[in-house]
């Protein structure tokens, strides 16, 4: 998953683009957009190019900030599961690498994994005019090169055992194209932390939200109230009318003031995942359930799998272009259920976060 599946919108876009393009075939873009692997026993100090991208600058220090995260991640989830992450690192020979650590089949979480990526790449003229969001633009400014790009992101996806622990998603991201016939290069952050339980517990929910009310307050008053919503609209599961959860904060292309602000506010939130996700996780991961709980829990899992298969741009930009498929596909669970035509009981706890996920909620 991570970058090399998710490099923001311009990548994401690009696979649009490619669909439909004659002139840009998948192999093609997956051939010279991203070098191939070389795996790696240890993960190099810093994946991104020596005497190039220096140690202050956006590049090197967003990489410093989801590394941290990373590690500080892992540690306190093993230290609750009772279960070390598996590692797989890899570089590339013009720069950047990524490091992939998942932990499966442990006491708590039946798979959670949190990627990183940096990534240094090319995408065609047209997959750069979808990303500027400006094709009239651009549409005489040739056809000429590629367009130099650069991302680096952290994603992150956890599903526990127990039914009434909720699954987690994270992602935080920057991009860059460097400057190509004429038109100056470009950057921007994305991001968001979102929760999806199988049960509406409203004191859980006031906790997990209210995390990230506070994260989003002391940088913009008006940050919360746009990215939840923001949040909520982007996981909506369109043939189901439904949302894949419960939210939280989602944001994407966002370059509308100072990027230290940004990168400041960009790294409260991903330094919140903890605090907003684990004391949910140790409250509820000794709860009895029963097979119906379980059952409905891979329900839910299924509507998960249908939203990231189908509409999860990262997702299937990755797959589309051949990235690292055990990354991409992280994120979902090792088990997942379609019943035909399954409908809860009116007035049950499953009915309630249903309704919860068709009518997102106010929750602080």
């Amino acid at each position: 998953m991570a970058l090399q599946a998710r490099s923001n919108m311009a990548q994401r876009r690009a696979f649009s683009s490619a669909q439909t393009s004659k002139r840009v075939s998948v192999t093609k873009v997956r051939a010279t957009a991203i070098e191939a692997e070389n795996y790696v026993k240890q993960a190099p100090t810093t994946l991104v190019r020596p005497g190039i991208d220096t140690e202050d600058s956006m590049r090197a220090r967003f990489e410093k900030v989801i590394r941290n995260a990373q590690d500080s991640i892992c540690n306190a989830i093993s230290e609750i599961d009772g279960k070390p992450f598996h590692q797989d690192a890899w570089t590339r020979p013009g720069g950047g690498g990524g490091i992939s650590r998942v932990l499966q089949d442990g006491n708590v979480w039946e798979k959670a994994g949190v990627n990183v990526s940096v990534v240094y790449g090319t995408m065609p003229p047209e997959a750069y005019r979808a990303a500027t969001g400006n094709a009239e633009k651009l549409k005489n400014k040739g056809d000429a090169g590629r367009v130099p790009f650069f991302a680096a992101g952290i994603s992150s996806v956890m599903h526990p055992r127990n039914p009434h622990c909720p699954t987690m998603h994270f992602n935080y991201r920057y991009f860059e194209t460097e400057e190509w016939n004429g038109i100056p290069g470009q950057w921007w952050f994305g991001g968001g932390t979102d929760i999806t339980p199988s049960y509406v517990v409203p004191e859980d929910m006031k906790h997990f939200h209210g995390t990230y009310k506070a994260v989003c307050d002391r940088h913009d008053p008006a940050y919360y109230e746009k990215f939840k919503n923001w949040c909520d609209e982007y996981f909506l599961i369109k043939h189901r009318g439904e949302r894949r959860g419960l939210g939280g904060i989602f944001f994407d292309d966002l370059n509308d003031r100072n990027p230290e602000d940004i990168l400041k506010f960009s790294t409260d939130a991903v330094n919140h995942v903890v605090e907003a996700y684990c004391p949910i996780v140790k409250k509820h991961m000794n709860d009895p359930y029963t097979p119906q709980e379980k059952e409905w829990q891979q329900i839910r899992r299924g509507r998960y799998v249908e939203f990231n298969l189908v509409y999860d741009r990262g997702t299937t930009f990755g797959l589309k272009t051949g990235g690292r498929i055990e990354s991409i596909l992280m994120s979902m669970p090792q088990t997942a259920s379609w019943l035909y035509d399954h409908q809860p009981k009116a007035g049950s706890p499953e009915a309630e976060l249903l309704d919860a996920c068709r009518n997102p909620r106010t929750w602080v």
